[in-house]
């Protein structure tokens, strides 16, 4: 059986645990990362030596990087109608999947860090207005694409890209900032809401 390593209060984490309520995947969950089991443990760092989350393990198979896992996970449980073989179809998929990763994840990490996690080494007002500013500008180049397609991210229906954006979705109406007027993001936000995996795992309170 799956097994799936890591804290339920990781976007990261969530993000496998969606899916698999998406696909119906049986698993095991097994919390790290809080004081009884540390992420730099020697036993830990043996399955991933950058001491993050999540992990999966199946038999003697193990992995990590939570958008690899997504892949992964939708690929052998049977997850076509989220990521499609046609390498047209997958594409925009891939693009968004990526650009959660990059581009975005980028944009929040020190408002994030400062206004939710109240770290004290991310405190100074200038940098915390610039990037409140970036990440409401990232967060409009998401309206724009929700805007074209009318629905989802990757296109009109939803795919395993809308399951890492959609997460980060929650994490900016989560984070107590001024945020920028984007009726198609709250319209989205809104959709989202309808499936049960992204109430349980995404909308749940948790930024």
């Amino acid at each position: 059986m799956l097994k799936i390593l890591g804290r339920t209060s990781s976007i990261n984490v969530r993000k496998v645990l969606w899916l698999c309520a998406e696909l119906d995947i049986p698993y095991e969950h097994e919390v790290w990362g809080d004081e009884n089991k540390s992420l730099h443990s020697p036993e830990f760092l043996a399955l991933n030596p950058n001491a993050m989350i999540p992990v999966i393990i199946e038999d003697d198979f193990v992995m990590w990087e939570s958008n690899a896992i997504l892949r992964y996970l939708a690929t052998s449980y049977g997850g076509e109608w989220l990521y499609p073989e046609n390498p047209r179809a997958r594409a925009p998929i891939d693009q968004w999947t990526d650009w959660q990763a990059t581009e975005l994840n980028t944009s929040w990490r020190y408002a994030f860090m400062s206004l939710v996690r109240n770290s004290p080494a991310h405190q100074d007002e200038r940098l915390l207005a610039a990037a409140c500013k970036g990440w409401n500008h990232t967060m409009g180049i998401l309206n724009q694409q929700l805007e074209k397609t009318g629905r989802y991210v990757a296109g009109r229906n939803f795919t395993l890209a809308d399951i890492p954006v959609g997460l980060a979705v929650n994490r900016w109406f989560e984070t107590p900032l001024e945020h920028a007027d984007l009726p198609a993001v709250r319209t989205y936000y809104e959709r989202l809401t309808e499936r049960e995996g992204y109430t349980t795992w995404g909308r749940n309170g948790t930024p």
